[in-house]
C-alpha cells in the first residue's frame, strides 16, 4: 500500500543493527547501507530508508509477517539488538480473531509492529 518510508534516526549504526536483525525474520534484508544511510525490504525493492539525523515524534510502521512463527522471530531477534518491548507475540482480538501481532520500540522510540493476519 505504500511505496516507501523514511525515518530520520538518531544513531545509524544502532538502528542498521536492530531493522536488520528483526525484518530478516519477515523475509526483508539491508538493500544499502553507507555511513549516514540504510534502506530495507525485498531484496532489491527497498521500502524503508533510515538516514541519520533528528527523529521525528515517534510513527508506527507494521510489517507483514508470512506466519506467527516469523513475528516470534522478529520480536525476539528484535529486542536481542537493541529493541524495547511494546507488547510481546500474541493474538490481539481486540483488533480481529486472527491478529496475531508483536510490537517493539526500535532505539528512537518508534513503535515497530510485525503482524500476521492468519
Amino acid at each position: 500500500m505504500y511505496d516507501h518510508i523514511g525515518l530520520k534516526v538518531r544513531d545509524i549504526d544502532a538502528s542498521a543493527r536492530f531493522y536488520k536483525a528483526a525484518l530478516s525474520a519477515l523475509g526483508l534484508a539491508q538493500c544499502s547501507r553507507d555511513a549516514t544511510s540504510a534502506s530495507f525490504g525485498p531484496e532489491g525493492a527497498p521500502g524503508l530508508y533510515l538516514s541519520a539525523g533528528t527523529p521525528s515524534p515517534a510513527m508506527h510502521v507494521a510489517f507483514k509477517a508470512p506466519d506467527r512463527a516469523a513475528v516470534d522471530r522478529f520480536y525476539r531477534d528484535g529486542l536481542k539488538t537493541g529493541g524495547q518491548d511494546n507488547g510481546g507475540p500474541g493474538l490481539r482480538a481486540d483488533y480481529s480473531p486472527t491478529y496475531y501481532a508483536a510490537f517493539l520500540l526500535d532505539p528512537d522510540g518508534n513503535n515497530v509492529e510485525a503482524v500476521c493476519l492468519r
